[in-house]
């Protein structure tokens, strides 16, 4: 069974590009904005583009709230909001989903791009907090919009980190990633990690500016599809001797 993805930020330029791909993979998608004609006007250019490539998907939009209702996983391509309370209000609808932070808080000044400073340590972990029903993983940072856009380019040569404190969510996610780039995501621990994976969306995006490319991650010597090692078992307690 596929599931199906809303993407919630669905008509800025990474969600578009990330619901283009997975839509192209055979994933049904709801693109989210908080104006829902907006978003099916999205929805509808996007179907477009897949259409003439012979791809006829399964690509809608609505308003945020509905369209977190209806995917089993949801990613977050939205701008990052300080406050929390643009996510805090899609809670109930967000309750039981999987949800799959792509947010970066970077800032830009004249020495160029840089992360931000958040007080729950990342964006993730601000997110984890605000949907305490909801499971929680982060994912998509490095990916450029552009690239992802572009159905002919080849994103077989980057690499999806993913990070999160559940090990099934992990691995869907993973699962997930294959799906955009056309190789398994590779986990990279806890959900604490994305305090390291947020901010170093500014080192590519320096790195890209600087070159005038469009530089991914690679991670060498890792097989994505090596499977996890079994968790240890606890230790067992030593019987107590008779009184």
């Amino acid at each position: 069974m596929t599931d199906t993805i809303a993407v919630l930020g669905g008509t800025g330029a990474l969600g578009r590009a990330l619901a283009l791909r997975l839509a192209h993979a055979g994933h049904p998608v709801v693109l989210g904005s908080r104006d829902a004609a907006r978003a099916r006007a999205s929805a509808a250019e996007l179907r477009e583009t897949l259409s003439a490539a012979g791809v006829e998907a399964r690509l809608d939009g609505a308003a945020n709230e509905d369209a977190a209702a209806a995917g089993e996983i949801v990613l977050l391509a939205t701008p990052w909001d300080e406050t929390g309370e643009s996510i805090a209000a899609l809670a109930p609808a967000l309750a039981g989903r999987l949800v799959v932070s792509c947010i970066n808080p970077l800032g830009f000044d004249a020495k160029g791009p840089h992360g931000l400073a958040v007080a729950e340590g990342s964006a993730a972990e601000q997110v984890a907090a605000l949907l305490p029903a909801s499971t929680v993983t982060a994912a998509f940072h490095h990916l450029s919009a552009p690239s992802v856009a572009d159905l002919d380019r080849d994103l077989s040569g980057e690499d999806v980190l993913v990070c999160g404190d559940d090990a099934a969510a992990r691995a869907r996610v993973v699962e997930l990633a294959a799906a955009v780039t056309g190789r398994p995501g590779v986990e990279v621990g806890a959900l604490r990690q994305a305090r390291v994976l947020e901010p170093f969306t500014a080192v590519v995006i320096a790195v890209n500016k600087r070159y005038r490319t469009r530089a991914g991650v690679l991670m060498t010597h890792v097989d994505p599809t090596r499977p996890a090692p079994a968790p240890k078992a606890a230790p067992q307690a030593a019987p107590q001797a008779p009184a």
